[in-house]
């Protein structure tokens, strides 16, 4: 067992980062979404699709 993970251990940290990377993009979008925001942050207000994305 440790054989394999000094073996692989460069794929395993790769691995780990892209996995928390994307993680904390997931993140930020969710967060965007919860605040009311469009995912392009540059707001809403001259978007052709503003009354579809954030209806009431």
């Amino acid at each position: 067992m440790l054989a394999w993970l000094r073996e692989n251990m460069g794929t395993i940290v790769i691995s780990l980062g892209l996995i928390a990377v994307v993680a904390l993009a997931i993140r930020s979008l969710v967060r965007t979404k919860k605040q009311g925001k469009g995912t392009c942050s540059c707001g809403c207000s001259h978007c052709a699709m503003k009354g579809k994305c954030h209806a009431k």
